[in-house]
């Protein structure tokens, strides 16, 4: 632990050479904007511009080919941008779809990256494409791996189509972000897709290879004077549900629930948000998409519910990804199950430009699932900046349980953690290092979890190392930890065992000089390896892998592994109840190949197809995704998974999932989508569909019907709900 560490703490950030820092500045509007996609206003007519983008993609060595302007201004209350989007090739745009939070890679468009606290650790993105359909997000952790677009707030828009280019006017309010009112620049990056000229591209350069949205590659931009707080900022978001389901399984009745809930967001200051709700529900979430799980392990599924999304990043970056001391999830979901919660709060966000808070309280309802105790989870953190990017940060988690309104004292969970994480100001070198203790009844050993990270990434290396530790001690109930459990079949138990894991990789990419059909192509090596305590080896993968990009945006990859995987127990390898192979060490091979077709193109799709041994057999696997687009109205889509498995003694299984989905956009405003799915391996067969009416800004109807069968048809259960949500600003 020491050594790497130390390692990664003397590799603080590098300046970022070669490249100018470009500057915009802003200054107050003198007059009236209106929001009508005609830049006719006169601050416009007097405002800097910024242009002479450069392009990300295909390559990053030039000027953009498609032309674009951008504005800004403000006023005691609003940013305003403006930004004409030159289009000289005529024809129809690349559109995914009306609905909103579209996805930017695939669909022309234009946005913005804000970072306004200058501090290259966290901003927001406000993107519109050319049919006006909005799309907002957070960039979390330096924006390097993207936007999460799950944060919704409210902005506005207008888009004017003209001969030759589309143009775009943005009323962001101070209110729905948040800022230091002393600060006098930003961070600012615009981005425009035009994906007739296959052509991506930034104001302020963007290394290819990297997101557009890292906020390592900002340029300046310089307000005339620091904007001024937003003043009071409440918002009232009351809901109403009202549903009917009917259990054919276990209860066999009709139910008819209803509830009353409201949620609340607080502005304590410019840049500190409080968030309280009562009586959460959040049955309009879209489900879970299912699996074939082929892993002796849990699977992770990403957080939807609105409540837990912004600034979630404060608590859910601690750890890794399958060493989570926090995991929201794990609140108000059990087995799969609902368990009420009664109520709860969250302040969240800058002190000042350096620290970082957040401290969360949610207490769940007693009974559900039957018999179980109320329980209340707090989680706090706190964060500093270091250096230019990088930041430590602390992490305490409790889960208690309660009897009435009385605590039981020995029921709880606790956890203390300490991360520090990496950032270079070049948007090179990134890595963490970190230690996490759990407190639990019964504590006698260390029960500790550790680990150290690092990767470079330029745009012709990525080197990467990682290696973990967790005792088996370590009880993170509130996190996520798959790996720690391992289910004894011959006695029935969950036995948690010690492990470390050591992942190393390095990919190079070549770029050839004649890039009329390949952008890059990418030969690289990964390791995967698991041990015990003692350093048996438990588990391995070793992987050549060759990937190859084309101009096109199609991308093809070729992988050869190695495994190694030690059963402990009598193991059904085929996870269908079937028999069991014996206990032991088993190295195996594959080969697989996966393909992913040009993403601008209104028929798309991908397909890969994996063949070696598996433990003592054979297996196939493949995957077929396509989706197809009516532009802008419709998503067609179905994903195809099979997986057959033969072994001795003619033991065999065949494992098929299949889910087809429609997204249907009638206007910007109403939406329904329906996917089906069917598993075999869960024995499942489920309908989902979703109605929605934003009928004003951040305000929706939902009607929602979930269906459930087995694989005879036999209805499990039935649901229909119907939701409305009202924000409400004061």
């Amino acid at each position: 632990m020491h050594r790497p560490a130390i390692f990664l703490f003397l590799l603080f950030p590098f300046s970022l050479l070669g490249q100018e820092v470009r500057m915009m500045r802003i200054k107050k509007a003198q007059g009236e904007i209106r929001l009508d996609g005609v830049l006719d206003d006169a601050d416009w007519l007097t405002a800097d511009v910024a242009q002479d983008f450069q392009q990300t993609f295909p390559y990053d060595s030039s000027l953009a080919q498609t032309l674009t302007e951008v504005m800004m201004t403000y006023d005691d209350k609003n940013l305003y941008v403006g930004a004409i989007c030159h289009d000289p090739v005529p024809g129809s745009f690349i559109i995914e779809s009306l609905k909103r939070d579209f996805s930017f890679p695939v669909s022309d468009a234009f946005g913005i990256f804000i970072d306004p606290f200058d501090d290259g650790a966290n901003g927001f993105n406000f993107s519109v494409n050319p049919l006006g359909v909005q799309r907002e997000g957070t960039l979390e952790n330096g924006g390097g791996f993207g936007v999460t677009t799950a944060w919704d707030n409210r902005w506005f828009s207008e888009v004017k189509i003209e001969e030759g280019k589309w143009t775009v006017e943005m009323r962001i309010p101070f209110k729905s972000i948040r800022y230091r009112s002393d600060i006098s620049e930003w961070g600012i990056n615009f981005a425009r897709n035009d994906l007739k000229q296959n052509e991506s591209s930034t104001w302020s350069w963007v290394q290819r290879g990297q997101n557009v949205a890292n906020l390592a590659y900002t340029g300046k931009l310089i307000w005339d004077a620091p904007p001024k707080k937003a003043g009071g900022n409440v918002s009232l978001i009351p809901y109403g549900i009202v549903g009917v389901n009917h259990d054919y399984e276990v209860e066999k009745k009709t139910k008819v629930p209803w509830n009353l809930g409201l949620d609340a967001k607080i502005a304590v200051t410019s840049s500190l948000n409080l968030d309280l709700t009562v009586r959460p529900d959040f049955s309009q979430v879209e489900v879970d998409r299912q699996v074939t799980n082929l892993s002796r392990f849990s699977l992770f599924f990403p957080e939807q519910r609105q409540f837990f999304i912004e600034n979630n990043d404060l608590f859910a970056r601690f750890g890794f990804s399958k060493i989570r001391p926090f995991f929201s999830r794990r609140i108000g979901l059990q087995d799969g199950k609902v368990v009420p919660i009664l109520g709860g709060f969250r302040l969240s966000g800058k002190v000042n430009q350096n620290w970082r808070i957040g401290i969360m309280s949610m207490q769940t309802e007693g009974g559900v699932p039957q018999g179980s105790n109320s329980e209340n989870f707090v989680v706090a953190a706190v964060q500093r900046r270091v250096f230019k990017r990088s930041n430590i940060g602390m992490i305490f988690v409790n889960k208690q349980a309660f009897d009435l309104y009385k605590p039981l004292w020995s029921d709880y969970n606790r956890l203390l953690g300490l991360d520090f994480d990496l950032a270079s100001a070049n948007g090179k070198w990134q890595g963490k290092a970190f230690y996490h203790h759990s407190f639990s009844p019964g504590d006698k050993a260390f029960v500790g979890a550790n680990a150290t990270w690092l990767m470079y990434n330029s745009a012709n290396l990525t080197v990467h190392w990682n290696h973990e530790y967790v005792n088996k001690s370590y009880n993170a109930e509130v996190g996520f930890v798959p790996r720690l459990s391992r289910f004894n079949p011959e006695s029935g138990t969950v036995e948690q065992h010690s492990y470390w894991r050591l992942e190393p990789s390095i990919e190079h990419r070549f770029y050839p000089k004649n890039g009329n059909v390949v952008n890059y192509h990418a030969p690289g090596i990964y390791y995967d390896g698991y041990f015990d305590e003692y350093w048996g080896e438990t588990d391995r993968q070793i992987q050549l892998f060759y990937k190859v990009k084309f101009t096109n945006t199609s991308y093809l990859e070729f992988n050869y592994n190695e495994w190694f995987t030690k059963l402990f127990f009598n193991t059904d390898v085929t996870f269908t109840n079937q028999d069991f192979i014996s206990k032991g060490g088993y190295d195996y091979r594959t080969g697989r190949i996966f393909y992913k077709t040009n993403a601008r193109k209104r028929l798309n799709g991908s397909s890969s197809v994996e063949y070696g041994s598996y433990f003592s057999g054979q297996k196939i696997s493949s995957n077929l995704t396509v989706n197809y687009r009516t532009q802008p109205w419709g998503i067609f889509s179905v994903v195809y998974d099979q997986n057959q498995i033969w072994l001795p003694n003619g033991l065999k299984a065949s494992l098929h999932l299949i889910g087809p989905k429609f997204e249907f956009s009638f206007t910007r405003s109403i939406f329904f989508t329906t996917f089906f799915q069917y598993n075999t391996q869960q024995d499942n067969f489920n309908i989902n569909a979703r109605f929605q009416w934003r009928f004003k800004p951040m305000s929706d109807l939902y009607l929602v019907y979930t269906d459930n069968y087995d694989q005879t048809l036999s209805v499990k259960n039935r649901a229909v709900v119907l939701k409305m949500i009202w924000w409400i600003t004061l």
